[in-house]
């Protein structure tokens, strides 16, 4: 059954990627305001050998890293970068649900995982560090710098992305 997450309604799907599961169970964390760090956040740092552990240094990479190390896929060397995600796994040509998204944006990148479009042809992508919080959020394909699938994993079979809606990025860093 559908439900509805921060104004975005999930379709129903009979099947997901492992990794994209992971990331579900996240949907909700947050920062926590000033120098206390999430516990949540906390584990996915130390679970990945970081070698800090606040949520203040940019965490979208993170995230992915640790949903990918939980569903048992290899990571690129910089997990930490967004835009190491770039030259990680197999490129795809288009988006595909569950894939990873490299975005550009002033000051570096973004890393997240697309749930689908919005009417007006913006990704929906499930990322953390997004507003500080693990959500779906609508960002504009010129963006885009990478669609990459995981390494050892059968490509996906494209087909329609899921129509949804999202608020639109307000910021991610």
């Amino acid at each position: 059954m559908a439900r509805t997450i921060d104004n975005w309604t999930e379709p129903q799907m009979l099947t997901e990627p492992t990794w994209l599961l992971a990331a579900r169970a996240d949907i909700g964390l947050r920062e926590l305001p000033g120098a206390p760090t999430a516990p949540r956040i906390q584990r996915m740092l130390a679970d990945l050998g970081a070698w800090w552990r606040d949520d203040e240094t940019p965490w979208c990479g993170v995230a992915v890293a640790a949903w990918m190390k939980a569903a048992g896929i290899a990571l690129p060397r910089f997990w930490m970068r967004a835009r190491a995600w770039a030259d990680w796994g197999q490129a795809l040509e288009r988006p595909a649900h569950g894939c990873v998204v490299v975005f550009a944006r002033q000051g570096g990148g973004h890393v997240g995982l697309c749930v689908g479009e919005d009417a007006a042809g913006n990704l929906l992508i499930l990322g953390g560090n997004q507003g500080d919080a693990v959500n779906v959020r609508a960002f504009p394909r010129a963006r885009v710098l990478a669609y990459r699938w995981p390494p050892g994993r059968e490509l996906p079979r494209f087909m329609q992305l899921a129509q949804g809606s999202a608020a639109a990025t307000t910021g991610e860093a």
